[in-house]
């Protein structure tokens, strides 16, 4: 399914499911600090991805499988709001 503005309704998403994090920061190791915070025990995948041509920022990408939308929006909200990261997708 495309969304886009014609679309009136978001998808469906069915929990649990696996989801994905893209943190995008300056300091590599507190980013994956913060993942490491965000998901406390949880069971998680995480790996670095790209480096900006200046090397000034950094990326890692991040995923695990959340049992709600709440708890979706909490790992999200939590890194958002980390002092680490410019921006998360």
């Amino acid at each position: 399914m495309i969304l886009d503005d014609k679309t009136p309704e978001k998808p469906k998403i069915e929990y649990p499911t696996r989801w994905g994090f893209k943190l995008i920061g300056r300091d590599k190791e507190a980013l994956l600090a913060c993942i490491k915070e965000a998901m406390g025990e949880k069971e998680h995948l995480c790996s670095l991805g790209n480096i900006s041509r200046t090397g000034k920022f950094h990326t890692y990408n991040a995923s695990c499988t959340v049992e709600t939308k709440e708890e979706r929006d909490r790992i999200f909200k939590y890194c958002q709001d980390h002092d680490a990261v410019d921006m998360v997708i």
